[in-house]
């Protein structure tokens, strides 16, 4: 056991991890510096708040279709490289975002981000998993998850920092050459993920079909990116167009709430590994969940943007304890193709149909009934904990 934990916190071993985090957090930023473009762009393009969150389910669907097609892409040239080509076409989608100016040409665009961030997942966890042993897999994991979460701090802070002297055109160009730019360094640089992925071939995707527990990760985890990506995604609109808060003000409220959430997915991390994966999922949809309801119950800046802080310290407890119990259902073998099918679906509802569902409260003028019922259904969500069942290899 000692010898396992000396490994873990070595440099041979955390520098891997942490160069693969660093290109999941670039991928992330070009898909979450969106939202705190939106206003702008919004107002740029004269689009009502459901055109502006319909955006969101189009990169949604992109992203979906690329992950569920990912196992066929590191099947044939492995995780790593595929890692590697993510890069350089979240880049170069950025840079075709940037150019394009009709609503339809920005939803393609759009889609096509979303496609080539979608590669990218399954074979980070697959070759983040095949880094450590399964003992260490819930710190690994929140480490991993440190990406997402410092990606929420940077996106609004990079975008309005930027857009103090250019349009949101060059914040997309820049992040775009940036990305492509640390994809050539990881393919130099990158350890791990040096085998084939598990095409998603017809009986493997039947065994994953049949297994119970699949469907049910496949609801919490949609609940769990509802609870980020989709409150995240239309909170600058929220707050700027009800709660009548600056673009400023809004983008720097969204960027320091999201700073505890580092914290906290480190401690999801030791949480899972201590008390399990059930328990930590269970803690996270009820405080989530009851956050998220209250962000849409106050009406005062000084009340919702307390709100807005803790729904966004509690939302980064699921992944780790998500991912961990994930991997803990299936085999090595099939975990890529377990995750190519699991966050995709996921991934279309929460990112996807939660921001268009939250806009078209919007219209309607019930914005912060969009947010109350997102919440109730997130806790909701505790009672499928239970149906999970894991494989041998239990992680609690």
């Amino acid at each position: 056991m000692t010898d396992t934990r000396d490994s873990f916190y070595s440099l041979a071993t955390l520098g891997p991890i942490l160069l693969l985090s660093w290109m999941f957090f670039l991928t992330f930023v070009a898909r979450a510096v969106l939202s705190p473009l939106m206003p702008t762009l919004e107002a740029g393009l004269e689009i009502s708040h459901s055109q502006a969150g319909g955006l969101f389910f189009f990169m949604a669907a992109g992203y979906c279709a690329a992950m569920l097609v990912s196992g066929f892409v590191s099947g044939r040239i492995t995780h790593r490289k595929t890692i590697v080509t993510s890069a350089v076409l979240v880049g170069t989608a950025l840079l075709v975002l940037s150019m394009r100016q009709g609503l339809w040409e920005i939803r393609g665009a759009v889609c096509f981000l979303g496609m080539a961030a979608g590669l990218y997942l399954p074979s980070g966890i697959s070759t983040l998993t095949g880094m450590v042993d399964r003992r260490n897999w819930g710190k690994a994991v929140s480490i991993h998850e440190l990406a997402p979460n410092l990606a929420f701090v940077a996106a609004p802070l990079l975008a309005e920092v930027l857009m103090f002297w250019f349009s949101w055109r060059v914040v997309l160009a820049v992040i775009g050459m940036t990305t492509i730019a640390f994809g050539m360094v990881f393919a130099r640089f990158g350890r791990g993920g040096d085998f084939p992925g598990q095409p998603p071939r017809l009986a493997a995707v039947r065994q994953i079909m049949k297994n119970r527990s699949f469907w049910v990760m496949v609801i919490l985890f949609s609940l769990g990116i509802s609870s980020t990506m989709g409150i995240y995604n239309m909170l600058p609109l929220y707050l700027t167009s009800d709660i009548g808060i600056s673009r400023s003000s809004a983008n720097t409220l969204l960027a320091l709430s999201r700073v505890t959430g580092l914290v906290t997915a480190l401690v999801s991390g030791w949480a899972t590994d201590r008390f399990g994966a059930k328990k930590t999922i269970v803690y996270a949809f009820v405080t989530t969940g009851l956050a998220t309801v209250g962000m849409g119950v106050f009406n005062a800046p000084a009340a919702v943007g307390m709100a807005v802080f803790l729904q966004a310290m509690l939302s980064t407890v699921y992944f780790p304890a998500g991912f961990t119990a994930l991997s803990s259902i299936f085999s090595v073998d099939m975990r890529n193709v377990a995750v190519a099918f699991t966050i995709p679906i996921a991934f279309m509802f929460g990112s996807g149909v939660v921001p268009t569902v939250i806009g078209m409260f919007g219209d309607a003028g019930l914005f912060g009934c969009g947010f109350m019922v997102a919440g109730g259904v997130i806790v909701a969500g505790v009672l499928l904990v239970p149906r999970l069942r894991y494989s041998t290899h239990r992680a609690g």
